[in-house]
């Protein structure tokens, strides 16, 4: 956090690298940003770029410690990439983001206002510092707002379960994705009735099932969905109260206050309320683009300014927004449409599925048909046939998978994104 706010004053650009992947993946990543400081934990097991020093954290830390606050400076362009966030790569090689200091700033209007964030607003922090929710979300509310925010070394639920308890901490925000969520409530120190300072769960990454957020409801805890991206940080959020909450359950929310949102047709062309299409944003929290990019820039933009983001959704009446799936995951059965959110939605109401992954694969009568990845409860075993006929009471047939595979765990984004690419690249 030091670090980031230091680069930011000096008017360089902090671009902070996610450390579970692999060597040739991080030096890929160095060799794009072409940094000129390499500030590092333990000695790094790949080739800084010619022209980069590395530096030890804790040599940093100690010469922080010893010197005296320098005059503050003007503060930098609010409009140039303050920070570099590598994407996710759900669906392959990151992308590094350009983040500018008026883009974090309007997430932390964004997040401060759907979460009313206060000078006495506590945040629980378990995300990593390279990704969006921890190194903006978490932070730039509380720096805005003067509130208080506890940053760990990582996701555990024993821990996260007993400082969500821990009345001297008072923890009132706390941010995870579903998965996270979901071993908080199987840890053997689940006592939500304890978490009395907490004003709700907020999660994010992948849209969790309506059943979910009624179950964290009959526990005493908001659980606030809502949608956000590198690209444009905090974009849609539920209300707090829980009667809207239930209302809507399964809806990723409204329009943050600073997002400008659309859902279009192939053509470009606002669908009606209830109708699927793509979500376009503008305002000032989404990126000027992509890093060393600029032809994947262009392509990210309709002609007249609008960001094209690759998520299908619709929009009721009320205005809340619900996520379908993403537009390229999307396949053809039959000449029929379908959404693998969907159908994954519909196997993970089975009571032996954990975790499923829904794909399209090629086929010589219909085009297309899903393969189901699924993650199976302890002590459960695969049964295709109950698993298509338990989809088959829920979707229409077409969208039910024809092959179902029990694997042990699906590949993730350090966001908890599933990397499908990944999936479908299996044999």
């Amino acid at each position: 956090v030091i670090l980031q706010q230091a680069a930011m004053r000096l008017g360089a650009i902090f671009v902070p690298v996610n450390w579970r992947l692999a060597a040739p993946e991080r030096q890929a990543i160095l060799a794009d940003c072409d940094p000129v400081l390499l500030v590092h934990d333990t000695p790094p097991d790949l080739a800084p770029p010619p022209g980069c020093a590395p530096l030890a954290v804790s040599r940093f830390a100690a010469a922080v410690e010893e010197q005296a606050p320098a005059p503050r400076r003007p503060l930098p362009q609010a409009d140039r990439p303050s920070i570099i966030l590598y994407t996710s790569g759900t669906s392959g090689q990151p992308k590094g983001v350009n983040v500018t200091e008026a883009n974090a700033f309007a997430t932390a209007v964004n997040f401060g206002v759907i979460g009313r964030v206060g000078h006495d607003s506590v945040f629980l922090c378990d995300a990593p510092m390279f990704h969006v929710i921890g190194l903006i979300t978490n932070l730039r509310p509380v720096l805005l707002k003067g509130g208080t925010v506890l940053i760990s070394a990582g996701f555990d639920p024993g821990d996260t379960n007993r400082r969500l308890a821990d009345p001297a901490l008072g923890v009132t925000h706390y941010f995870c994705v579903p998965q996270m969520a979901r071993m908080l409530r199987e840890h053997p120190g689940f006592a939500p009735r304890l978490w009395t300072s907490l004003l709700a769960l907020f999660t994010g990454g992948a849209p969790n099932p309506a059943a979910d957020v009624l179950w964290w409801l009959e526990q005493g805890v908001p659980m606030v969905d809502g949608f956000g991206m590198t690209e444009a940080g905090t974009v849609l959020g539920m209300p707090l109260e829980a009667e809207r909450i239930a209302g809507k359950a399964g809806s990723a929310g409204l329009p943050a206050p600073t997002v400008s949102l659309r859902i279009v047709d192939g053509a470009g062309t606002d669908v009606a309320p209830g109708e699927t299409g793509e979500i376009w944003l503008a305002g000032p929290n989404v990126t000027p683009g992509y890093w060393n990019r600029p032809q994947e820039t262009a392509r990210a933009f309709s002609e007249d300014g609008w960001f094209r983001t690759g998520d299908m959704a619709r929009r009721d009446e009320d205005g809340f927004v619900t996520l379908v799936d993403r537009r390229k995951d999307m396949f053809i059965s039959g000449g029929e449409n379908v959404f693998p959110a969907e159908v994954e939605m519909a196997l993970l109401a089975h009571p032996d599925i954990d975790e499923a992954a829904v794909i399209g694969i090629a086929d010589e009568r219909w085009g297309e048909v899903g393969r189901a990845f699924v993650v199976l409860r302890a002590c459960c075993s695969l049964d295709p046939a109950a698993l298509a006929g338990h989809c088959a009471a829920r979707i229409a047939r077409y969208k039910v998978p024809k092959e179902f595979l029990a694997v042990e765990t699906l590949p993730r984004t350090a966001s908890g994104k599933i990397q499908k690419h990944v999936l479908r690249a299996l044999k």
